[in-house]
């Protein structure tokens, strides 16, 4: 069925920039610090142009515009749902962060059945069971990825799906590959996914201790690639370690666009979010800058947004955009790509319709799963909440 419109939303969406007051002290919606603005694929600060607009106009290429259709909603009433796995025959695999489950949702019916709880999870804050993949072999080994949070770290597991056993009997118990990230009540990071060169990325938070990011001997604050086993992958940027890039504050979003380019989500602080191209061994300059900076030891972001505007958590790659949740923002964002560029500023869709937006994944031929998450502690759930919805876009 289509999904009503959560609220009204007055205000008109343009491509436009509006001026917020932005901040978050948390990864996704805590008090208010600092002053924002708009979002942006040319930088922070810049000076006005002063082209008249038949100038400007004849200068610039026509806005590339795109759309999004909520189609359906595939299924409702998870609680605090987090990571999405579409399964090979089409049904999806959803974690909840606060109950350590992973659930079965079908496809076409949006019928639910637990597979189990994960053992070990311990929840608290923004930690608990996060992000799931599926192996890559997973069609003869049938092995479940899951990233979470235990009372002393943060830690990369694998299970053992057997659908036929009975319901909640069905995960197998955890075989630990990677573990001693460094957890805290905040910025645990969590997205996990394999690449398409098969290896396994995470995103690691900095659990709110800033000096973790610029550390390339610590685990906090960076995306790390390693082996489906765990070891640290082939052709990583730094002897002997995980890590694959660093100066990151909390990345819960990754994904790779057709040319196998990675991209990542992080939230901000007081003023901009970011989309990052990763490189290996590239450094993003948290805490040491946030957002665009003219120190070129550091990254530039792609794309910034204030923190009112996004707070981003997933995101996916579909018809040659990013596609970013944003949880505070309450809206999808569409980042057209040109190579590792953005071809256009960004374009929000959905605003303020189905509130928080948790998580996004690409579902093939022009198609997204979008997951709400109202039931985190930081929306205003009604009935329903949460939901995964299935989206057409261009």
């Amino acid at each position: 069925m289509i999904v009503q419109q959560r609220r009204v939303v007055t205000a008109v969406l343009a491509a436009a920039a509006l001026v917020m007051t932005a901040g978050c002290s948390s990864d996704d919606g805590g008090p208010a610090f600092g002053g924002g603005t708009s979002p942006s694929s040319s930088g922070a600060g810049g000076t006005e142009s002063t082209a008249s607009p038949s100038e400007q106009a004849a200068d610039e290429p026509p806005p590339d515009k795109g759309s999004v259709k909520v189609v359906r909603t595939v299924t409702e009433d998870l609680d605090s749902p987090w990571g999405l796995a579409p399964l090979p025959e089409g049904d999806l695999l959803v974690s909840s962060r606060d109950e350590g489950t992973i659930t079965r949702v079908d496809e076409e019916s949006g019928e639910k059945t637990e597979l189990g709880e994960v053992s070990g999870v311990a929840p608290e804050g923004e930690g608990g069971l996060l992000g799931i993949a599926l192996s890559p072999e997973f069609a003869s080994d049938h092995l479940v990825y899951a990233y979470f949070t235990t009372v002393s770290d943060n830690r990369i597991v694998r299970m053992l799906y057997d659908e036929n056993k009975p319901s909640g009997d069905q995960l197998g118990s955890p075989d630990t590959i990677f573990k001693g990230i460094p957890k805290g009540y905040i910025h645990n990071g969590g997205r996990i996914a394999f690449g398409p060169d098969k290896m396994l990325y995470a995103g690691a938070g900095e659990t709110g201790q800033t000096g973790l990011a610029q550390d390339t001997k610590s685990l906090g604050g960076k995306i790390l690639r390693m082996t489906p086993e765990g070891e640290p992958a082939p052709g990583n940027p730094f002897a002997d370690s995980v890590v694959y890039s660093y100066g990151h504050r909390n990345v819960q979003g990754l994904a790779w666009d057709d040319k196998q380019r990675l991209w990542a989500a992080e939230f901000g602080q007081d003023t901009w979010d970011e989309l990052n191209q990763i490189k290996p061994g590239g450094n993003y300059g948290w805490p040491v800058v946030e957002g665009e900076s003219d120190n070129s030891k550091y990254l530039n972001p792609i794309a910034q947004w204030s923190t009112d505007d996004a707070s981003p958590s997933g995101i996916a790659y579909a018809e040659g955009s990013i596609w970013m949740a944003g949880l505070k923002g309450e809206r999808l964002w569409r980042i057209p790509l040109d190579g590792t560029k953005a071809s256009a500023d960004p374009q929000a869709f959905l605003e303020g319709d189905h509130g928080r937006l948790r998580t996004v994944v690409s579902a093939g031929g022009g198609r997204l799963w979008l997951v709400t998450s109202e039931t985190d502690g930081r929306g205003s759930p009604e009935a329903g909440d949460d939901r995964i919805l299935e989206l057409e876009v261009t």
